[in-house]
């Protein structure tokens, strides 16, 4: 059985005993989430679609860790104008272990 699903402006495919780095959730760790933005559900042959989500369906999902990414670095340059602009950023993150998919 698998869901798709929408976080953090995000959608995911995910199925029981995944992990999943998501955007940033305020949970402690070992704290478990439940994740109701389902956009579609699968089984099998079988598929439902949600308008835009499937009706009474959530996804339980348990939060191992709290963390940032890798550094990603932003560089800028116009040629032969002597502009060069450098920036970066490590985007946070929330590690889940998805528990169960309910429809």
């Amino acid at each position: 059985m698998y869901a798709v699903i929408k976080t953090g402006g995000k959608q995911y495919r995910v199925s029981p005993g995944q992990k999943l780095k998501i955007e940033q959730i305020p949970a402690d760790i070992g704290q478990e989430i439940t994740l109701d933005q389902v956009l579609s559900v699968g089984e099998g042959e079988s598929l439902k679609l949600g308008t835009p989500f499937v009706e009474g369906a959530q996804v339980k999902a348990t939060v191992l860790a709290q963390g940032r990414h890798a550094k990603i670095k932003i560089f800028k340059m116009r040629r032969r104008k002597g502009y060069r602009k450098t920036q970066g950023h490590r985007q946070n993150y929330t590690e889940v272990r998805i528990e169960a998919v309910n429809a």
